[in-house]
This record gives structure tokens, C-alpha cells and sequence, in this order.
């Protein structure tokens, strides 16, 4: 008999987050590896920092 393998769970989440401009609501990865903006107004949401994203939004809801 085979051994079962291991299922790998990731740390890496998704997050819900407001632009503080313009009130607007996005999803972004809380690992992003390139600056993040918002789609309507263009505001900084979050930047690389080598592991996770400094993240500049209210934060609403994180997702496994």
C-alpha cells in the first residue's frame, strides 16, 4: 500500500479592502509583488514589501 500524500494549505489570503478615496471596494492578494491601485480612482491600495503587501485601505474581509 501506497502512503496517503499530504494536502498542502496555503498562508497566502485574499482580502476585501475600501479605497479610502473613493469609497470603492476591491479584492486584492495580500502577497501582491507589484503596487496595487484602485480601478476607479487610481489611489495606492498597497505596495510590495517583500513578503506581504503593506496594505493602505481599510481592510473588510480576509478570505482562505
Amino acid at each position: 500500500m501506497k502512503p496517503m500524500k499530504e494536502i498542502r494549505t496555503t498562508k497566502s489570503k485574499f482580502v476585501r479592502v475600501r479605497c479610502p478615496k473613493c469609497k470603492s471596494e476591491q479584492i486584492i492578494f495580500g502577497k501582491a509583488t507589484t503596487k496595487v491601485r484602485c480601478l476607479k480612482c487610481n489611489y495606492l491600495l498597497a505596495k510590495p514589501s517583500g513578503g506581504k503587501a503593506k496594505i493602505r485601505a481599510r481592510i473588510l474581509e480576509v478570505f482562505k
